[in-house]
């Protein structure tokens, strides 16, 4: 029985009462449920005003054994930014976009450094998947060749320093891994054609619907985002890096990431999302699991 939360950004309060909600209770300083756990699909950092407390409620309950927290790709972006090149620079390159988005987060470590660094070391910690008999959990996209390779390489499902500084090197298939699987998967639009991100950064890149057929999808359709503009035309093959997608028979899987809006719904009875923008003034939702294998819209849970 676990209570899957989706990304939390730094906004402590709807975590709390999500988890007041769900009937979790303060038990020797964690929230606790006397028969449920959370699992949590990562992005725990940025955008919100209260990011340290978010990390407190998370870690606690990791430590106290009532949690399990996968590493979203804001914490990882975060381990890039700190870590230095060699040859001079970080991993995550300071330009102004990247440094705007981490800025909230830096901001409220001021004058706390080595418990910022601590929480650094934390999040290396964090497993990029989680899989059980019954369920698959995982911040962005669940892709099973990604996810061998990186079992074939992780040391418990984990990211070493080493690991870290080999993840960043484009062109390689460990690379790609990383990316897909913390970031999602995402094509090039036609030419002309651009979309605006929450930032006002123009962007030639939209995610996709991992999930579904792209051999049957055109651009709109096969969009996560239901945009205007996209065009209806089909997708070129040569802009995809397989056909894999996630078949109606895999078991449950459950994410973040990806900015929906509206009323919490399935996108198939064996795929869900939990990211609902809570930055955004949306939801923070949970899904309540009990091993079904057929998911049911009515087990959402927000605040």
């Amino acid at each position: 029985m676990v209570d899957v939360i989706g990304d939390i950004h730094g906004y402590a309060d709807k975590l709390t009462a999500l988890l007041l909600k769900l009937g979790y209770s303060q038990q020797h300083g964690a929230y606790a449920h006397p028969e449920r756990t959370v699992l949590f699909v990562g992005d725990y950092i940025d955008r919100g005003s209260k990011i340290r407390e978010t990390l407190q409620i998370v870690r606690r309950m990791v430590e106290a054994g009532r949690a399990t927290a996968l590493m979203g790709n804001h914490e990882y972006n975060a381990l890039c930014f700190h870590y230095q090149e060699s040859e001079g620079g970080h991993l995550r390159k300071h330009l102004i976009k990247n440094i705007l988005q981490h800025y909230v987060t830096l901001e409220q470590f001021q004058n706390r450094q080595a418990e910022y660094e601590d929480y650094l070391d934390w999040f290396k910690s964090l497993p990029l998947y989680y899989e059980t008999e019954s369920f698959r959990a995982v911040h962005a996209c669940w892709d099973n060749h990604h996810i061998e390779s990186l079992r074939a390489v992780l040391p418990e499902d984990r990211l070493t320093d080493e690991l870290i500084y080999l993840s960043v090197k484009k062109g390689t298939a460990f690379h790609l891994a990383v990316e897909e699987t913390l970031k999602g998967k995402e094509i090039t639009l036609p030419d002309g054609i651009h979309f605006e991100d929450k930032e006002g950064v123009k962007r030639k890149l939209i995610r996709i619907k991992w999930w579904e057929n792209p051999a049957r999808a055109n651009y709109k359709h096969h969009s996560v985002i239901n945009m205007e503009g996209l065009p209806e035309d089909p997708i070129d093959p040569a802009l995809l890096n397989s056909y894999w997608h996630y078949d109606e028979s895999e078991k449950p899987v459950f994410f973040g990431h990806y900015w929906l809006s509206g009323e919490p719904m399935l996108f198939r009875s064996n795929v869900c999302c939990l990211d609902y923008s809570v930055a955004k003034d949306g939801p923070l939702v949970a899904y309540r699991f009990d091993g079904e294998q057929q998911l049911d819209a009515s087990k959402f849970v927000m605040v």
